[in-house]
């Protein structure tokens, strides 16, 4: 259970698994001094002692330098050499902050952020930590969140301006945690379109390093998190940190290594293209922060992250339910559909058992190409001639779902709705726009976007029975600037706009519960845990080549748990790599996800046909095993040729294990690999062989598997306990 134990200005919160503990300096400094696994008590004179600090803890900055002090939310400017977590300019220009602890609460439950998504949950204490500087009126509250059942702590920052002057926020990170040394390995997740999250990992070394995006979106280049493990640390063994913001817009992920090799992480929007103005009597609220600890690599770290996602992060009647297979027609069709070619590849999804049918891009103005009509979302009759609702009838008369496509935060020079209102793109007055995929970005800081872009996805949502919609958004910013933002208010534009889509999203959510969202950005351009708050699963990456899924569903699955990430079957040669793999190995790596298909069924062999039909048939038999089970990596793609992992359910009584070989080698003798999440003491069978192990014995002896003949060679078994 979590407590919160507050004495002699030490404030301790725990849980069974972890402790966080700031100590108040003389003054009102807030200093911390530990994360990590559960502690009883600690004294805070030894960590003190570390950072050259008094350890009766009186504390004087002409006495102390505050770079030496390990800070909870540091300003630069003052005494700290450092990079802070806050800057904020005054009316005199100058820019640091003297924030001082002016007393604390704590609140049973996990609130919420105006605005914003977050974490939530009862099982939960959250403290709030009270601050001011005196002399500015600045008020600060920080805010941390334990839940009895994560080994982490959910952090946030609210701002109020107490003054009757304007302050202006130039930075405001969610995060900043303080490490008394830097024997660590930093990993991020980087990469491209159709190579997204590749996973880097590199000792810390003195100085600045990290990731970090100003694209308008966490972006196909960076995501927004990242990790910390010892040297010597594994997938099961070995201390492992990792932070996550919960936002989907600029960030910047950072560790700052200082001449004491102590380490300072920070986490939050960006400042590079981040301002706010904060008038008399007004709040600001940083995005959340999740961090997590584990001292069973990075295996258990990714467990917490996982359980944050699952419990605490996705809401609503799909948090937990079966998600439909679903059959999408754009590898199939591309632009080049009518109503007969979409109801024939639907009759045969329909027919091996698929549950959905996802209508993608081009059904709306007079979507040809990718070079116009977005914004004008009414149906393409030429396409469509008895609308939408005929066609979505007729799905359904085949006991199919029917799912939509839309990009409703872009906009196309050739639409109507450009010519109609040109300043409701983002742009700079007098300059050319810059166009990417020939199209413009809503400014939806405004809020009459905002209602615009609502109306024309729930008007389609109530109107022609809807049961999906793909979100899609495949532009960056450019030419950052809003017609009605004054000029000293331009810099808020990129968090504005943030503001706007979640607004948007939190009415089309709550108004339509029946419907399940996707989130989509040019693939996993936008994967983070801002929009997973408000759309279940997250389209993974636009590559669906199962040898290159492999790498990219195995580093996102340091965050994000299989339910997660949309993960579908497609065409061979594969459209983004031109790879010919064989349509088992296809299956077997996109069951680890919500899964799918992307192809025209009718274009199969009759082999091929039946194979989709068992496809289909055993994921319905295992899906809530293989979306909500535990999730462990076994073997890594980015260390060798095979790739593995296993997902066992909750009570372990059954589980799916997947081994995937890249390229053949001759004279090879099978793959041994040991399990992980198993009961020990149950009899597990593998049902595609006969043969029984003890979980122990799969667990610490292994599995001896022998791969199919061939290139992209894959097996996926299903074991039963007994």
């Amino acid at each position: 259970m979590t407590e919160i134990i507050i004495k002699d200005n030490l404030l301790h919160l725990r849980n069974d698994h972890i402790s966080y503990i700031i100590y108040v300096l003389e003054g009102g400094v807030p200093a911390h001094l530990y994360f990590g696994k559960r502690v009883e008590s600690l004294n805070p004179a030894a960590i003190l002692r570390h950072y050259d600090l008094p350890t009766d803890g009186k504390w004087w900055p002409h006495n102390c330098a505050l770079d030496h002090t390990p800070h909870e939310y540091p300003s630069h400017g003052l005494g700290d050499l450092r990079e802070g977590a806050l800057t904020i300019r005054q009316k005199d220009g100058t820019r640091s902050a003297d924030l001082r602890v002016t007393g604390w609460e704590v609140v049973d439950g996990k609130p919420g952020i105006p605005g914003l998504p977050a974490t939530f949950g009862d099982n939960a204490k959250t403290l709030l930590l009270h601050l001011k500087d005196e002399l500015i009126g600045l008020e600060a509250t920080l805010s941390y969140s334990l839940f009895d059942d994560v080994a982490g702590v959910v952090r946030s920052v609210k701002l109020h301006n107490a003054s009757d002057a304007e302050l202006h926020i130039e930075r405001a990170y969610s995060l900043c945690l303080e490490l008394p040394d830097s024997r660590y390995d930093l990993i991020t997740l980087t990469g491209a379109w159709s190579r997204e999250r590749e996973m880097f990992r590199r000792p810390l070394v003195m100085g600045e390093q990290g990731v970090s995006s100003l694209k308008g979106a966490t972006s196909l280049h960076a995501s927004n998190m990242l990790f910390l493990a010892r040297p010597e640390t594994t997938e099961e063994r070995g201390e492992a940190i990792g932070a996550a913001l919960v936002y989907s817009g600029n960030f910047k992920a950072s560790v700052h290594v200082d001449p004491g090799r102590n380490s300072r992480v920070f986490l939050g929007i960006n400042d590079v293209d981040f301002g706010w103005k904060l008038a008399p009597g007004e709040t600001f609220h940083t995005p959340e922060a999740v961090t997590v600890y584990s001292d069973s690599g990075l295996g258990g770290m990714s467990a917490q992250f996982h359980r944050v996602c699952a419990e605490h992060l996705v809401r609503g009647k799909f948090a937990k339910a079966p998600r439909p297979i679903l059959l999408n027609n754009w590898e199939a069709t591309y632009f080049g559909f009518n109503e007969e070619k979409l109801l024939k590849i639907a009759r045969t999804a329909a027919d091996v058992g698929v549950e959905l049918f996802v209508l993608d891009d081009g059904w709306f103005g007079h979507r040809d190409s990718d070079d116009s009509s977005l914004g004008d979302w009414y149906v393409d009759t030429r396409k469509l001639p008895n609308g939408m609702r005929h066609l979505t009838d007729q799905v359904h008369a085949m006991g199919l779902k029917f799912g939509l496509w839309f990009e409703p935060e872009m906009i196309s020079p050739k639409s109507d709705l450009y010519e109609k209102h040109p300043e409701w793109a983002i742009h700079i007055a007098g300059r050319e726009p810059i166009q990417q995929r020939q199209q413009l970005t809503l400014d939806l800081s405004r809020e009459d976007v905002q209602d615009y872009v609502y109306e024309c996805v729930a008007s389609h949502l109530r109107e022609d029975g809807i049961d999906y919609v793909k979100w899609d958004m495949n532009r960056n910013f450019s030419n950052i600037g809003s017609a009605l933002l004054p000029a000293d208010q331009q810099k808020e534009l990129p968090h504005r706009y943030m503001l706007g889509l979640y607004r948007v999203l939190e009415k089309l959510v709550n108004a339509f519960p029946d419907v399940l969202f996707e989130s989509c950005s040019s693939g996993g351009g936008r994967f983070d845990m801002g929009m997973l708050h408000y759309m279940p699963q997250t389209w993974t990456s636009d590559n669906t080549d199962a040898l290159c899924r492999c790498q990219i569903q195995y580093s996102t699955s340091l965050v994000f748990p299989p339910f997660a990430m949309g993960s579908h079957v497609s065409a061979v040669p594969n459209h983004q790599t031109g790879r010919i793999t064989p349509i088992g190995t296809r299956g077997n790596v996109a069951m680890s996800g919500c899964f799918g298909y992307e192809l025209d069924l009718n274009t199969l062999s009759a082999e091929d046909i039946e194979t989709v039909r068992q496809q289909v048939k055993r994921v319905k038999e295992l899906r809530n095993t293989l979306l909500y089970g535990d999730f462990h990596r076994l073997l890594s793609p980015y260390e060798g040729n095979d790739t593995a992992w296993i997902t066992v359910s909750k009570d372990k009584s059954e589980a799916v294990f997947m081994l995937t070989r890249a390229l053949a080698k001759s004279g090879t003798a099978p793959v041994l690999v040991k399990l992980r999440g198993l009961d020990e003491n149950k009899v597990y069978t593998v049902l595609e062989t006969g043969e029984s192990y003890s979980g122990s014995e799969l667990m610490n002896l292994g599995v001896s598997v022998r791969l199919p003949w061939g290139d992209a060679a894959s097996v996926s078994w299903t074991l039963k306990a007994e």
